[in-house]
């Protein structure tokens, strides 16, 4: 019995680790200040701004123009883009991480997991023109 109960402390100490690095994995991503002028508009420029311009087929239909901040925040025709603080929630996050019918950018290569990421951290830090 007692080779047992060592094993599973363990396996037990094993797991706390594990959780522990993931947990201060994440918490190191969020608290990492994203900043929108050296980190999220380079991405909205390289894959979002062949439609999303003022002359392209993503702002004659949605209204969108990501070819700057205030674009950005201003939403579509049909409403906010944005919500501030709340990624979960946002349509820039639910369309380009796939969560919708429709994912951006339409008809072209996905966003990597790391611009996934800096644009969800970026719309949790409250989404600051910075």
């Amino acid at each position: 019995m007692h080779g047992y109960s060592s094993k599973k402390n363990g396996w037990v100490c094993v797991l706390l680790i594990v959780c522990l690095v993931l947990v201060t994995k994440v918490w190191a991503e969020e608290s990492t200040q994203v900043s929108f002028k050296g980190d999220v508009q380079p991405i909205l420029q390289y894959r979002c701004l062949e439609c999303h311009r003022a002359d392209g087929p993503g702002v004659a239909y949605s209204g969108l123009s990501l070819e700057n901040y205030e674009g950005l925040m201003k939403g579509t025709r049909f409403g906010p883009i944005v919500v501030p603080g709340n990624a979960l929630v946002s349509n820039l996050n639910v369309l380009v991480e796939g969560r919708a019918g429709v994912r951006m950018p339409h008809n072209k290569k996905r966003l990597t997991p790391c611009e996934i990421q800096v644009l969800r951290n970026w719309v949790n830090q409250g989404a600051k023109d910075n």
